[in-house]
């Protein structure tokens, strides 16, 4: 790598820092993390075992930045927690031209248009494999964490506990280069709506008998169809993913069926004007992802 390669890095690490971005050091021509001991997924940042120092450390302070990068060529990580960033990945599957799987970018586009928005204009960056990374300003007091295919299938997010490679970033693959605007822009709500955690299921009153828990199941279904029901153009498709999300855990605890649930759902979203189609992806995908993450019921040691 030349002289003017490492310039390159080190002035695309300060001019994230100037953003108020905290980087750290990413190993020379990789996404893993350039600190002593750390491991990480490529997907997810750090691995279960991993304690994340990489989070602990990354700074914006110029003098720690110019001091690491003369040690080496690092490529530069992105601290998404730290630095107030939600990022969301829109992948490109692998073989596309032999896969009839949609990018991330499509399906993102899909899900905008459904949810009666255009795709946000922020800060956008282009990955090596070329997909996209699209930077938003995270919500005031809220600690949002990352998501894999929560949005939609070939969509993730990176918020706290994740990292982004940022733009002038080097590969084998291929470069990270900026594409457009300039500033991120603060996470639009119907997105923040699919992203925020539902209630912990301790949260929820605790029903020994059967009778009690098929009865709150009863209640959250009720509450769910009339949120679905009423919603405006604009939260309609956020609210009935939210709400198959929220109903899913019981569908996996056996307090509700799901053919029940699909179908009060599927009416309820078709009443406040999506399309059927809309409606049966939506709800497909939000109960799957609810019923894998919900195998334990709320009442267990």
């Amino acid at each position: 790598m030349t002289h003017d390669d490492r310039s390159a890095l080190l002035s695309a690490a300060l001019d994230a820092a100037a953003r108020g971005w905290h980087v750290f050091p990413l190993r020379p021509g990789t996404k893993r993390p350039a600190l002593h001991g750390e491991a990480a997924c490529p997907r997810t940042g750090p691995c279960a075992s991993g304690h994340r120092k990489w989070e602990q450390r990354a700074t914006t302070d110029p003098d720690r930045i110019r001091a690491a990068w003369s040690r080496a060529p690092f490529n530069v990580g992105i601290a998404t927690g730290p630095s107030g960033l939600v990022v969301v990945d829109l992948d490109v599957p692998k073989d596309m031209g032999s896969s009839d799987a949609p990018c991330g970018a499509t399906t993102f586009g899909a899900l905008c248009e459904r949810a009666g928005h255009a795709v946000p204009t922020t800060y956008r960056t282009r990955t090596a494999s070329g997909g996209e990374h699209l930077y938003f300003t995270a919500p005031d007091g809220v600690r949002l964490t990352n998501t894999a295919g929560t949005v939609a299938d070939a969509v993730d997010t990176r918020a706290w506990g994740g990292y982004v490679v940022a733009a002038g970033s080097i590969t084998p693959a291929g470069p990270y280069e900026a594409l457009c605007a300039s500033e991120a822009v603060p996470l639009p709500a119907w997105l923040q709506t699919i992203l925020q955690p539902a209630a912990k299921a301790s949260e929820a009153p605790s029903m020994a008998l059967t009778g009690q828990s098929r009865q709150y199941a009863d209640v959250a279904l009720a509450n769910e169809l009339r949120n679905v029901a009423s919603a405006q153009v604009g939260e309609r498709e956020a609210k009935l993913f939210r709400a198959a999300r929220a109903l899913g855990r019981f569908v996996a605890w056996g307090d509700l069926p799901r053919s029940v649930v699909e179908q009060a759902l599927q009416e309820a979203g078709e009443a406040a004007g999506l399309t059927a189609s809309e409606c049966r992806s939506t709800l497909r995908s939000a109960l799957n992802w609810s019923i894998a993450h919900n195998q334990i019921r709320r009442d267990a040691a």
